[in-house]
């Protein structure tokens, strides 16, 4: 099978973010089916023209569309659409026969749509977050005009596709409700975890790591590792450090990343006294380097802040990152993941209002280490039986291969 792959924000390992789709990709190309995915170019600074590269096998059509979370709404629409006419236009040079589409942004769908339409092939659609829903419920989407426009743009993409790939099953619910399809065609394929680089022994990495640090050594380490936006809620972890402080000086804090809230997260720590002190923050790194922070940390953190459609389908991949390095996860909200963690007892969903409340709950934990003991072996279950990437892989291409003689998911 020949695999037309749209993705605006196609990640690798060494770039950091999210692999799904360079996870999924490589395995395809593995299994014998040919990929060529379209993506914007990482790089911030505007270039003309197409930059083909392999990588894993995969053929990767890289076009210059700068973007980055500190662009406006417009500065962001307009990035959204300007790779949508690129995409577009790349896909008249490229030999498919199926088109995949993954989003975010929803826009992803108009070359899909049109990609699928002038060679008559079949499209598939995955829907990573519930769009235009989630923008509108930040508030980022008010204009009447525009939120019609992604409602009917979000229908049409669920009754044009063939097959629909849903993160999680409240996804897939509102998928089948929206778009009237038959439930045959959604399927649920979530997150996975990266075992090739989170789940390999890191323990000599972690002694240099933590040798290396005076202000860290052998104290107890909480990371937040991911993108530093409006819904990430990572002010309320520097809320939570303030009050650890107060109850156990020792726990050290660490947050790798960047984003928006980043100079707010950095205001409200020094503020409170905690900056350099308790609380550390890092600049985004590769995987990789992620990885070892995460081998020498006791506890991660996984947070949002909004309305309950942002994180009740909630699947991060720092979520996935940290059951595969074998780390116990602290949520601040009730969603699917969260209820996995605490399902498998190898997190905690602390209050999400309530720091003080929040940090002697984590600070319990953090002590108890007969279950901190526990965690590594009931996190590697979940990766065997649930979110292993070559599972969920081998889902995915079995429900390609089905949907490619499919062109109706209606009922």
């Amino acid at each position: 099978m020949k695999i037309l792959y749209l993705h605006q924000y196609f990640r690798t390992p060494e770039m950091g973010g999210g692999t799904r789709s360079f996870e999924f990709a490589r395995r395809l190309v593995a299994g014998g089916h040919s990929v060529d995915i379209v993506s914007a170019d990482p790089g911030s600074k505007r270039r003309l023209g197409w930059r083909v590269e392999e990588l894993s096998g995969i053929r990767v059509h890289w076009v210059s569309v700068p973007y980055s979370n500190n662009l406006g709404f417009f500065g962001r629409i307009r990035a959204f659409f300007e790779f949508s006419v690129l995409a577009s236009m790349r896909s008249r040079v490229i030999d498919y026969d199926l088109v995949f589409a993954t989003s975010t942004p929803l826009t992803i769908a108009l070359p899909g749509m049109f990609a699928a339409r002038i060679r008559r092939v079949p499209m598939v659609f995955e829907v990573r977050d519930l769009w235009p829903e989630v923008p509108i419920a930040l508030g980022i989407l008010r204009n009447p005009l525009l939120k019609l426009a992604g409602r009917w743009l979000e229908r049409t993409a669920y009754r044009s596709s063939a097959g629909v790939v849903a993160l999680a099953p409240g996804m897939r619910d509102e998928v089948i409700r929206v778009g009237g399809l038959n439930p045959s065609k959604v399927i649920v394929i979530p997150n996975g975890c990266d075992s090739e680089i989170f789940g390999v022994d890191l323990r000599k990495e972690r002694a240099e790591l933590r040798g290396a640090i005076p202000w860290l050594g052998d104290r107890p380490l909480v990371v937040f590792a991911g993108a530093l936006g409006k819904a990430n809620g990572v002010v309320y972890l520097a809320e939570i450090a303030v009050k650890m402080r107060a109850i156990a000086p020792e726990v050290r804090f660490v947050v790798i990343g960047d984003g928006a809230e980043r100079a707010a997260l950095e205001a409200k720590a020094e503020s409170e006294g905690v900056l350099g002190v308790s609380l550390f923050i890092l600049p985004f790194m590769p995987k990789q380097d992620v990885a070892v922070w995460l081998a020498a940390s006791d506890f991660t953190a996984a947070l949002f802040s909004g309305p309950p459609i942002l994180y009740r389908d909630a699947v991060q991949n720092k979520f996935f990152d940290s059951l595969a390095a074998g780390r116990p996860v602290m949520c601040n909200f009730h969603g699917f993941q969260s209820s996995v963690a605490v399902e498998s007892d190898v997190g905690i969903i602390v209050p999400g209002d309530d720091p003080l409340s929040a940090a002697e709950m984590l600070l319990s934990r953090l002590e108890d280490r007969h279950w901190l003991s526990g965690v590594p072996e009931r996190c590697q279950r979940l990766v065997d039986t649930r979110f292993s990437r070559d599972l969920l892989a081998f889902k995915f291409e079995r429900f390609l291969l089905t949907s490619s003689v499919s062109t109706d998911g209606r009922e």
